[in-house]
C-alpha cells in the first residue's frame, strides 16, 4: 500500500474519533471570509471550548460513514467548516450563530449539524443556538422547584390550621 493511502486512513481515523467524541457538530459553508473574520471566529470558538476545523468533504464523509451517519452526505459539498462541541452540546451552535449575527456576514452559513449522532438541519442548529444557557435553565428549574415547595408548605400549613381549629 502507498504511504499516501495509509496517511489518509490515519486522518480519517482521527476525524472519526473527533466526530464520535463530540457532543455536537455544526457544519458551515464558508466562502469569502476575510482572514480577520476567520481569526475572530477561531478565537471565539477557542474561548467557548469549541474546536473549529476545515476538513475535506470526502474525508469527513468517510469518517461519518464509519460511524454509520449518512444524513449529512448531502451537505458535504463545497467549502465546509466543522465546529466540534467536545464538552458543551450547545456551544458550537451558539458561537457560529452569534458570529453570523454579530458580523452580519453572508460569507458564513450554517449547513447542518449533529447532536450526538442525530442529524439536524440548519433550522435545528438555529433552534439549538437559541436555547438559554445551562445556568439559566438550572435557575429556572430551581425557581420552579422552590415555588412548588413553597406552595406545598402553604397547603400543609392551611391544613394544619384547619385541623387545629377543628380540635378546639
Amino acid at each position: 500500500m502507498s504511504s499516501n493511502l495509509e496517511l489518509k486512513k490515519q486522518i480519517v481515523a482521527e476525524i472519526t474519533q473527533r466526530f464520535a467524541s463530540a457532543k455536537s457538530v455544526v457544519v458551515v459553508k464558508y466562502s469569502g471570509l476575510t482572514v480577520e473574520q476567520v481569526t475572530e471566529l477561531r478565537n471565539q470558538c477557542r474561548a467557548a471550548g469549541v474546536e473549529y476545523s476545515v476538513l475535506k468533504n470526502t474525508l469527513a464523509r468517510r469518517a461519518l460513514d464509519d460511524l454509520g451517519i449518512t444524513a449529512l452526505d448531502h451537505v458535504l459539498e463545497g467549502p465546509s467548516g466543522f465546529a466540534f462541541g467536545m464538552t458543551d452540546a450547545v456551544a458550537p451552535a451558539k458561537v457560529i450563530d452569534g458570529f453570523i449575527t454579530k458580523t452580519k456576514t453572508t460569507a458564513l452559513e450554517i449547513k447542518a449539524g449533529l447532536l450526538g449522532k442525530e442529524a439536524l438541519d440548519a433550522s435545528g442548529v438555529k433552534a439549538l443556538a437559541d436555547l438559554p444557557s445551562r445556568e439559566v435553565l438550572l435557575g429556572r428549574l430551581l425557581g420552579s422547584m422552590t415555588n412548588s415547595i413553597a406552595g406545598f408548605v402553604r397547603v400543609v400549613e392551611a391544613y394544619r390550621k384547619q385541623k387545629a381549629g377543628e380540635a378546639e
